[in-house]
């Protein structure tokens, strides 16, 4: 092959392994999913089946929202005795500590710790404390809807489940609307697809469920512990992942988009990271898991590198007509992608003219995650991401006493 030859079969390769990546993956998952696949059922359960849950926040200068998160979590429908909310804190320097003891007298236990570690070490040392049968992971910024602790937990009736996820709901910080966008659309529907082959990958952060038996020791220094997590309890057990779409909780999206794309970058760090502790995933044993971990996360992390070389093996063609289109196409694309930064906020249909923006900026934040992954120890301590404004002071809401009697929880006020 000449050198000519040789710089096509990049350039094309290169635009063919990103075109699959996001558009040839969808559709391969999807028809995967239909036709070896199968929806999952979550099991009918009476409060005598359910099993007892510790619903675990790990938390870090967090006195803007802890209040608000802890008398949600007071709220849940659960029977009574069978929740336990546990705050663990990860030597904050503000006062959510004493925020949290107040609830106290409410069954809201406090675990603190002096010295910032990571929440990969706070998880580490909590969970063996935890009385649940099953740990509900979620942060401090997040609202559960009443039924989502009991939905994730009716799915540990069957003994395969190991591993339950709940859909996290985008608000914007302003208006409280919700503003899941065209990319949080697409991958709510990969969750749901690689639900249905039994190749679920990863949770949200905000709301998932694990077996505490199944849960694994995180590596001190673990960034996306939402992801190591779900997939390290189904390497070492084989347990089911389930994703349930009607368990659903409430979170901000980062109110900047510098704020975004520091979050974007951290992810981005954090998935290069995973390789190397979940890369055995990748061994055909795993069956639709090393497909999935390879369609949807490596080759998407690794994109980044495949439009750096289909740009530049495309300048050296564009002397030839046909390359030169393309070689246009490209930085038109990428010029598109400058200009939705600066369109308004609405209206709604101007999302799909931003959606160059988002691909280019996703992809930029994978590579800077990449070279800080390269370059830098990652110690996994905590970077908070800033929001607009304190939230909202709670208003009332149920919580455990004696004195209810049928096994469920009587308001008796917020506590404050």
């Amino acid at each position: 092959m000449t050198a000519f030859g040789s710089i096509e079969a990049v350039c094309w390769a290169s635009l063919a392994v990103v075109a699959f990546a996001y558009v040839g993956y969808p559709a391969l998952v999807f028809a995967l999913s239909r036709v070896f696949g199968r929806k999952p059922a979550r099991p009918v359960v009476s409060d005598a089946e359910l099993p007892a849950v510790s619903l675990l926040v790990a938390a870090y200068n967090e006195e803007v929202d802890i209040e608000a998160r802890v008398l949600n979590a007071l709220s849940l429908d659960y029977p009574r005795g069978k929740l336990e909310v546990v705050i663990a804190t990860d030597g904050c320097t503000d006062g959510t500590a004493g925020i949290v003891r107040r609830y106290a007298p409410y069954g809201v236990r406090l675990v603190e710790y002096a010295q910032n570690a990571g929440k990969a070490t706070v998880l580490n040392r909590t969970v063996p404390q935890l009385t649940g049968e099953v740990v509900v992971l979620s942060d401090a910024n997040t609202h559960m809807a009443p039924d989502a602790v009991r939905r994730l937990a009716e799915w540990f009736v069957d003994p395969a489940v190991g591993v339950a996820c709940g859909r996290l709901v985008l608000t914007d910080p302003r208006t409280g609307l919700n503003v899941d966008g065209v990319y949080w659309k697409y991958e709510t529907f990969l969750k749901k697809c690689e639900s249905r082959l039994g190749a679920l990958l990863g949770a949200n952060g905000a709301i998932y469920a694990v077996r505490r038996e199944l849960f694994p020791p995180v590596r001190p220094g673990t960034m996306i512990d939402d992801f190591v997590i779900p997939l390290a309890a189904k390497r070492q057990s084989g347990c089911r992942i389930v994703y349930d779409a009607q368990a659903v909780a409430v979170e901000e999206t980062a109110p900047t988009i510098g704020a975004e794309f520091g979050r974007r970058v951290r992810i981005g760090t954090g998935g290069f990271q995973s390789i190397g502790m979940l890369w055995s995933l990748l061994s055909p044993r795993h069956g639709w898991v090393a497909v999935t971990f390879l369609c949807h996360k490596i080759l998407r992390w690794v994109c980044p590198f495949f439009l750096v070389t289909a740009l530049a093996s495309n300048a050296v063609l564009a002397a030839e007509p046909g390359y030169a289109v393309l070689f246009a196409a490209q930085l038109g694309f990428y010029a598109l992608a400058v200009a939705g930064h600066f369109l308004p906020a609405g209206p709604r249909w101007l999302r799909y003219l931003r959606l160059p923006t988002l691909f280019a900026t996703m992809n930029a934040a994978l590579l800077l995650g990449f070279v800080r992954w390269l370059t830098r120890p990652q110690n996994g301590t905590w970077r908070r991401t800033a929001r607009t404004a304190p939230a909202p002071a709670p208003a009332p809401v149920p919580n455990f006493t004696s004195a209810a009697g049928d096994g469920r929880r009587e308001p008796i006020g917020s506590g404050s």
